[in-house]
């Protein structure tokens, strides 16, 4: 009789045991599966919300393709191009319309070294645009004709193909940096300049290392104030570096659903959302962006300044996207007629277009 009850009590007390063992892997699993579930809803919400945001923002600019290629690209397994438009326009300025492009950069991606080439064009280049017929600055072309007169003018330019485009204001620049904390730049000099709604010397920043915001962010974008355009292209390539660093980082993946409802509101681009998922393997392979600027001198014919581009530096600059694009030299049309205008017809048109 004593033996059985031995044997009950072990039994009991095996399970009791058991059942303590039970609640602690509960104890400890219990997070982890609600975090795995948590982040995995999370995930789910964001590719939603992130197709939802591109979808509103995609625009047809009538190309299937672009005039340099001889088929369409598909940036799952071929080098493509995106040329980034950073527009002046904002709500204080109402120019959505006929916004200048503050910021103008060609990037090519290359599949196979997943690396990304940045060259930054200068606002001021000297350059002929299409839409137009003539010479004049490069940041005129979107106020002449949107996207697409900047998109002929780049091709123009730089005998590179235009595959995508993405064009984003003052605000979505201005949100998305503060949508993932700000950013580390470095401050070459103290200066003062407008904000985003051009309320004069708004923003105050001292030279050196800093994490700063949106806000701030723009007016070291914007500023030319202490040097000039080509230095101002460079502190906007390594802005958008820091940018784009900061927000693959696993400290910003939960600041996401600021970031796509910062860029959903002010952004435009010919790329549907299956396509623009393509690009998130160059962010897995570690970024690799090589910074480039298109050299050349100051000219001023008359009372209008311009940034002359130097002939061997762009064609060197050229063949390197070519290269990068692994494609041949295209054939593009140049409109040499339209450079048969007298001086005198130029400096007038340029005047009125300053």
């Amino acid at each position: 009789m004593k033996k059985n009850k031995s044997v009950q009590t072990r039994t009991v007390m095996r399970k009791k045991k058991k059942r303590r063992i039970r609640k602690r892997v509960l104890f400890i699993l219990l997070p982890i599966v609600i975090i795995f579930f948590g982040v995995l809803g999370y995930g789910v919400h964001l590719y939603v919300q992130a197709q939802n945001a591109v979808s509103n923002s995609y625009e047809d600019d009538g190309r299937e393709k672009s005039d340099l290629r001889e088929g369409q690209v598909d940036p799952n397994i071929d080098n493509v191009s995106i040329l980034i438009i950073g527009t002046d326009a904002n709500e204080h300025r109402d120019n959505a319309d006929n916004a200048r492009s503050d910021a103008l950069m060609l990037a090519t991606f290359n599949k196979d070294k997943e690396s990304v080439n940045l060259v930054s064009i200068p606002r001021d280049s000297y350059v002929h645009i299409p839409e137009v017929g003539y010479e004049d600055k490069i940041t005129h072309a979107h106020a002449y004709g949107g996207p697409k007169a900047t998109i002929e003018t780049v091709e123009n330019l730089m005998n590179i193909p235009v595959d995508y485009y993405v064009r984003v204001d003052f605000h979505a620049f201005v949100d998305v940096v503060d949508a993932i904390g700000g950013i580390d730049v470095n401050v070459p000099y103290e200066f003062k300049e407008s904000n985003s709604m051009d309320k004069r010397d708004a923003i105050h920043l001292l030279a050196g290392e800093q994490t700063v915001d949106g806000e701030e962010a723009l007016a070291l974008a914007r500023t030319r104030k202490l040097d000039n355009d080509i230095e101002r292209g460079k502190r906007q390539m390594e802005i958008i570096n820091a940018v784009a660093k900061k927000a693959a980082s696993v400290n910003s993946v939960f600041n996401f659903d600021d970031v796509i409802n910062a860029v959903g509101d002010n952004m435009s681009t010919n790329m549907s959302f299956k396509e623009m998922r393509t690009f998130v393997s160059y962010v897995t392979g570690g970024l690799n962006i090589n910074n480039y600027t298109l050299e050349g001198t100051d000219y001023q014919p008359g009372s209008t300044y311009y940034w002359q581009l130097d002939e061997v530096a762009l064609q060197e600059t050229k063949t390197m996207l070519q290269d990068h694009l692994e494609i041949s030299s295209p054939t593009v049309n140049t409109g040499s007629e339209s450079y048969n205008q007298t001086n005198e017809t130029q400096e007038s048109q340029d005047a009125q277009n300053y």
